[in-house]
């Protein structure tokens, strides 16, 4: 049947229709109710999208109890109001039960904006140092400092014994020392 033909007749003819298979009658009662069920929610829950969702949510209600729908007993549009009504206040119930306001406050255990800012310029310092550093005595330190190797296996990785390794790290040390000693207050260790 055309669509033209469905505004004619009335929602629970729509609906009977629907229920028989008529794909027309449900998109002319969806034509007819869906924007009716939208305003609803939309006064309710005050968000475009969640008030989208209930209409959705009323319409497939309906679709799913067409073949059961007994003419006489309710209007199409008032059961339709009250799946709407319904949907809506279980959302603003969830709304209240899980507000940001009652929220517990969860410690954040992620470094703060400046201690991050800290971290970066003291590395970007370290590095500008490091390339300062004759090459030996930064592979030594890097590898014993920031990869965490113990010497036995810096001096198997340098291809050198156990005391050249101490030599070179303890020497890279003091070379970084007195690089960086003009900066301690600028990366925030102060007066240490």
């Amino acid at each position: 049947m055309a669509l033209d033909a469905m505004n004619d007749r009335s929602d629970e003819a729509l609906l009977e229709l629907y229920a028989e298979g008529d794909p027309a009658a449900a998109r002319a009662l969806t034509l007819r109710l869906g924007p009716l069920a939208y305003r609803l929610a939309m006064r309710m829950l005050r968000d475009g999208a969640e008030a989208e969702d209930v209409a959705q949510e009323a319409l497939l209600r309906l679709w799913k109890i067409a073949p059961e729908w007994r003419t006489g007993e309710a209007k199409v549009s008032t059961w339709l109001y009250r799946v709407v009504s319904n949907l809506a206040t279980d959302r603003l119930r969830k709304r209240r039960g899980s507000s940001l306001d009652d929220a517990p406050e969860v410690a954040d255990d992620s470094p703060s904006v400046l201690d991050e800012m800290m971290r970066r310029d003291r590395m970007a310092a370290l590095d500008a140092a490091l390339a300062e550093l004759p090459e030996r005595q930064r592979l030594a330190v890097t590898l014993r400092h920031i990869d965490g190797l113990s010497n036995p296996e810096i001096a198997e990785a340098m291809e050198t014994g156990v005391e050249a390794v101490e030599s070179l790290t303890a020497r890279a040390k003091r070379a970084l020392a007195k690089l960086l000693a003009g900066r301690r207050e600028e990366l925030g260790f102060g007066d240490d």
